[in-house]
Formats: structure tokens, sequence, C-alpha cells
């Protein structure tokens, strides 16, 4: 079935294409939700909220995009209210307490639970810094890195995904590079 016709039956309310839907992106929106929240959970009630969101807005798609954009674009929204969220909930500890670029190790943070499938169990701990640094960056830095470096997004996808120019996103991903690299520099100096 086209894209087309697969959208219609989605818009009709279709059981049938629902189910198809869920097949083919549960994994793949569940994907993009780990790479922002990397708490097993969490991310799954994210996805959960992403279809929920799909199934209640499919009318209003209007096909200016693929589909898989919008709803790669849903599942980027939704995970970063999670993440103001907990933000605003004052559960981001590490957050309130940088200065300068100083990432505090607190061990009871929420990002020391990294559940994402790509990290190996070794790996966890130095993720688990990582994840910190990217969640300092401002949140179109850290939109642009997460999708292109977790997500594994093209440009030109992550360019739909956030309605972005190109030059925009590669600024975006420069300065995101480079804020964590000195972030991460400093880390590893004063570990030493």
């Amino acid at each position: 079935m086209n894209e087309e016709s697969f959208i219609v039956e989605l818009q009709a309310g279709k059981q049938a294409a629902f189910s198809q839907l869920l097949d083919d992106y549960q994994q793949k929106v569940f994907g993009t939700c780990i790479s922002f929240i990397p708490n097993k959970e969490d991310a799954e009630d994210v996805a959960q909220e992403v279809f929920l969101e799909v199934f209640k807005s499919i009318n209003k798609f209007k096909g200016d995009s693929k589909l898989s954009t919008w709803i790669y674009k849903i599942a980027t929204n939704k995970c970063l209210e999670f993440i103001r969220k907990k933000n605003t909930k004052k559960r981001f500890a590490f957050m309130q307490t940088i200065l300068g670029n100083e990432i505090p190790i607190d061990k009871t943070s929420y990002f020391t639970e990294v559940n994402h499938p790509g990290i190996l169990l070794e790996n966890q701990e130095k993720s688990a810094i990582i994840f910190k640094a990217i969640n300092t960056l401002p949140e179109a830095q850290r939109v642009v890195f997460t999708l292109a470096k977790i997500d594994d997004k093209s440009y030109q996808e992550i360019v739909e995904i956030t309605g972005k120019s190109l030059s925009s996103v590669e600024s975006l991903m420069f300065r995101a590079k480079k804020g964590l690299q000195d972030k991460l520099e400093n880390f590893y100096k004063s570990e030493n």
C-alpha cells in the first residue's frame, strides 16, 4: 500500500492501519525516545504518548512531509516536553548545580540509569556522563546533536523534523560539538 492510501486509512480510523503503523514505527519511535531520555520506562511512556498524539492528530496531517518525518517531529517534541517537566520538578539536580563548564557527577541523578540499547554495560558510567553533558546544551543544539549522533538521523532528516534550514542545523551541530568538547575536556581533567 502506498503512503497516501495508508494515510487515508489511518484518517478513516481503520484498525488495521493503526496496527500496521504500530508495527512499522514502535521500535523506531522508542529508539528516538531513548536517545533523548535514556531511561527505559520513561522512554516507553513517552513513546506511548507519541502514538496517542499520532492517533489523535492524524486528521490534521496535511501530507506536507513524509509520515515518518511527522511522527519523528511529534516524538522529538514529546521528549522535550518530558525533559522540561523533569527540569521544572527540580529532578535534574546536576542541571541546577552546573557552574561554568563543570559537570558534577551525582550518582543518584536521573541519567545514571542509562538503559540505551546501544550502550554496553561497561560503558554505562561514561555514557551517563555524556548524556549529562548533552543535557546541559541549549535545547536547539541538544535536539540537533541527539537526532544526529544518537538517533543517527541525516542532516536532511533533521532539517525536515525541526523545520530549521540546513545551514542552521550545521551551525547548531558545530556549536553543540564545541560545547560538549569543552565540558567533557574539563570533566576528564578534573577526574585525573
